[in-house]
């Protein structure tokens, strides 16, 4: 057996199966570029579905980790550190806002969402005990926690997790009329992704994002906008919701908040939302503990000057003026995304998305498929234009058979 075979015949002995990953096992990786432990180099064309948005081994990112390693990582929220104030300060300041709950994953930052809507509805809207609900979208991904996947259409996440949690109504995704029509007195939030990732990378209808900021704002219910994967520089905006114009009550943060480097996520809003806390109601023995603290302050600071939003959007026209060629004819039935994020819809005549992810791998690229004949290309937005086109010569090829 090859090193490759070992590896993985030794992870399916001893890990819950509940991942299908690609037969390559990374051993090292640089920028946009991995290495497997037979030496063969991958362009990564995922980024860890947005969470490694500066590259892998970002030098700043490392160095920020490496400092802060040598100084102190973990101290809990039982006391006060020194890159505490900062990251809060920071992260808020860049979101616009006044106040941060720092945790660790999205789900968690998607449950600190849904427990401060819930508290914010009783205490500041006067919701009776018991009776808040929160909107959602249809082919929403927020996660695979009990809750969340309690509002899931994805069969595969809710199948035998039941009993499920009540307090949630599902509307089709960019259908104003339905979002309206669900809305109640008792309604405390929207929840919802600006753009939908794992459904395909599908973006709302043009005016929909800023319907929904102004249907909420009349209503008195929270517009919680899940920038966990679209956020952060993807789009070529700071946040996918800028395309829009529009500003929600609430981020939910994560993955590219930590830099790929440490697990960091937040939910970030006003001191009238976020100040319904109390000591003792919600809390996290990592959240905003000091090396993720370190490492996302460093991301703020590369966001700060702009670089990678512009990369993202200039990267990202190019690479969707790209994937338009190939779009509506015999092998890709349609292209969807923003910035340097796409959705690429395979013919079925021509595999699953599983089976064009394996044939890239075997020409030396990595991507991830969803939705059956559906695969996701979000490089790092690192990737130099060169990189990127060889990466789209490699799909040219795999789609001329």
């Amino acid at each position: 057996m090859s090193t490759t075979d070992t590896a993985i015949a030794s992870a399916e002995a001893h890990s819950a199966h509940n991942y299908h990953p690609l037969p390559v096992v990374v051993a090292s990786a640089d920028g946009a570029w991995m290495t497997d432990v037979e030496g063969r180099r991958y362009l990564d064309m995922l980024a860890g579905y947005s969470a490694l948005n500066f590259g892998h081994g970002n030098r700043r990112l490392i160095d920020a980790a490496r400092a802060q390693l040598e100084r102190v990582t973990l101290t809990s929220r039982a006391f006060h550190h020194d890159r505490f104030a900062d990251f809060c300060t920071r992260l808020a300041e860049l979101c616009g806002m006044e106040m941060v709950l720092p945790m660790n994953t999205g789900a968690e930052a998607v449950e600190t969402a849904v427990k401060t809507a819930r508290k914010w509805g009783y205490r500041v809207k006067g919701v009776p005990d018991g009776m808040a609900k929160i909107i959602v979208a249809a082919d929403n991904f927020h996660g695979r926690t009990t809750t969340i996947v309690s509002f899931s259409t994805d069969q595969e996440a809710r199948a035998d997790f039941g009993p499920y949690t009540p307090g949630f109504e599902i509307v089709p995704y960019g259908d104003l009329t339905a979002l309206s029509e669900a809305m109640t007195e008792n309604t405390v939030a929207v929840l919802m992704e600006p753009i939908q990732g794992e459904a395909g990378v599908l973006v709302p209808p043009p005016g929909y994002l800023a319907g929904v900021r102004e249907m909420t704002r009349e209503r008195d219910v929270l517009f919680i906008a899940d920038e966990i994967q679209s956020g952060l520089g993807r789009t070529g905006r700071t946040f996918a919701c800028e395309h829009e114009g529009v500003v929600p009550d609430m981020y939910v943060l994560g993955k590219a908040l930590g830099g790929g480097v440490v697990p960091v996520s937040a939910v970030v809003s006003s001191a009238a939302v976020l100040g319904v806390y109390r000591p003792g109601e919600h809390g996290s023995t990592f959240g905003g503990n000091p090396l993720a603290c370190a490492v996302a302050l460093e991301v703020i600071a590369m966001l700060r000057t702009g670089e990678f939003q512009q990369r993202a959007t200039e990267l990202g026209g190019h690479l969707h003026a790209e994937l338009g060629l190939l779009a509506g004819g015999d092998a890709v039935r349609a292209v969807r995304g923003r910035g340097l994020w796409a959705g690429v819809d395979i013919s079925p005549a021509l595999g699953t998305g599983r089976e064009i992810s394996e044939k890239l791998m075997e020409r030396g690229v990595l991507v991830k498929d969803t939705h059956g004949s559906t695969i996701r290309i979000a490089p790092p937005l690192v990737i130099s234009k060169e990189d990127l086109d060889w990466g789209l010569d490699q799909l040219r090829g795999v789609l001329a058979g």
